[in-house]
């Protein structure tokens, strides 16, 4: 038989038609066992671990074959109770395997404290940010007769005059005293001249 007759043949055609089953028959067979070795459809929502402490978390997410790593702890957070979940990737909601590592940050058990820069003579624009860069807030502004406009004369906290390099808890309110601007250059002059200087306080001699 020549090829053109075999290649119009009934047998040519009928082995093609097989071929083609075989090939059809394993793709289906491929992605059956794709979808097995990869566990497709078989996803778990990640639970809101918001709030849990590090053994409430396990737990949770034992119940759904899920595991954590815990990263680190972040500063003291004052919405969240101490050594508990401030973050977590993923976020709650979203689609893992079986398996899937959950990643945590703890809330620290309290504020750290931080020292008091030194702003005094310091602007108000400037004070504020500094204070917010160390986790200090701004607190109660009062006005004192002096030539500096909104220049820092003191830094107060609690009705308590601070110095710098004090150490103040993280998120304190500073009370900043400024300078209103209205006092003249002879003013001040004299102010300073009347002020009774501190006398030292002896030490007694053992």
């Amino acid at each position: 038989m020549s090829l053109r007759k075999y290649l119009t043949s009934r047998v040519f055609f009928g082995q093609v038609l097989a071929a083609l089953a075989i090939i059809a028959v394993l793709g289906y067979l491929f992605m059956h066992w794709l979808t097995f070795t990869t566990d497709h459809g078989h996803e778990i929502a990640v639970p809101n671990l918001s709030k849990l402490t590090e053994e409430q978390v396990e737990e949770k997410l034992d119940e759904l074959d899920l595991d954590y790593v815990l990263l680190d702890s972040v500063d003291f957070r004052g919405d969240y109770p101490a050594f508990t979940v401030v973050e977590q990737d993923p976020l709650p909601g979203t689609k893992v395997k079986v398996g899937r590592k959950v990643y945590i940050k703890i809330n620290a058990s309290g504020y750290s404290s931080v020292k008091l820069p030194d702003l005094i003579d310091k602007t108000y624009r400037e004070a504020v940010p500094t204070l917010k860069a160390i986790g200090l807030e701004e607190g109660t502004i009062t006005y004192e007769p002096s030539l500096g406009k909104d220049m820092v004369l003191a830094m107060r906290y609690k009705g308590r005059n601070l110095k710098p390099g004090e150490r103040v808890m993280k998120s304190s309110k500073i009370d900043l005293v400024l300078g209103d601007g209205k006092m003249s250059y002879e003013e001040e002059v004299q102010i300073d001249s009347t002020a009774t200087p501190e006398e030292d306080t002896p030490v007694d001699e053992q």
